[in-house]
């Protein structure tokens, strides 16, 4: 294994964690090397606009990262799609993909309308949510361990396999998300669905999961 590569993916994990940015002092106490072999690693990362130094000499993660991610999203859009279109159609409601941005976000990748419905929640793909307020992100947070101070309804979530929220993200608009399961039993993303109104929790609670799990499934094994 590379030393150096580790340390530079090593650098990029820490700044995911610190969305504001950190020193490079700090980079280097993080990641356990010289403040010079930092500076040297920061500056690579730099060149390849995989990290950058905002004004105060804080060092974020850079734009380069997107361009990365960029055909990972596509090929999660493409699996994603008809699992998520007919969850819509057979709830008649608003699905929503929603993705881990970094410890404190989520954002919404794709937001599927139902076909035939005569009223349904509309919003667009790319709005950014705090990752404790809304179904979405509170699904995501109970497939991580507990923690001290968590939400009542993320231990709740954890308990029964889905989160539900109202008026949270969307005034008046209920929601209903699951964790996508990933590979090392946490979750980068959850499925769920925006409603007005629930007149049976449990089933859509059901075909939420069902849904996620479905995805999961894809995403470890391919379609």
């Amino acid at each position: 294994m590379s030393k150096t590569l580790h340390h530079g993916l090593e650098i990029l994990e820490l700044l995911t964690d610190h969305p504001h940015g950190l020193s490079v002092t700090e980079v280097a106490d993080g990641v356990g090397v010289h403040r010079t072999v930092a500076h040297r690693l920061i500056r690579t990362l730099e060149a390849h606009r995989l990290c950058r130094k905002d004004g105060f000499k804080r060092v974020t993660l850079g734009a380069g990262l997107v361009t990365l991610a960029e055909p990972v999203e596509q090929d999660l859009r493409t699996l994603a799609r008809p699992v998520l279109e007919e969850l819509a159609d057979a709830v008649q409601a608003t699905v929503h993909l929603v993705v881990r941005e970094n410890t404190a976000e989520v954002r919404a990748l794709m937001v599927v309308e139902p076909r035939s419905a005569k009223v349904h929640v509309a919003f667009r793909p790319g709005q950014v949510d705090p990752i404790d307020r809304g179904s979405a992100g509170l699904a995501i947070l109970a497939s991580l361990p507990a923690v001290e101070g968590e939400r009542e309804e993320v231990t709740v979530a954890r308990g029964r396999g889905y989160a539900v929220t109202e008026g949270e993200v969307i005034p008046s608009v209920l929601g209903v998300s699951a964790a996508v399961p990933g590979r090392r039993g946490d979750a980068l993303a959850s499925v769920g669905v925006s409603v007005f109104e629930i007149p049976d929790e449990a089933a859509l609670g059901s075909a939420v999961v069902a849904a996620a799990r479905r995805l999961g499934g894809l995403l470890a094994f391919g379609p």
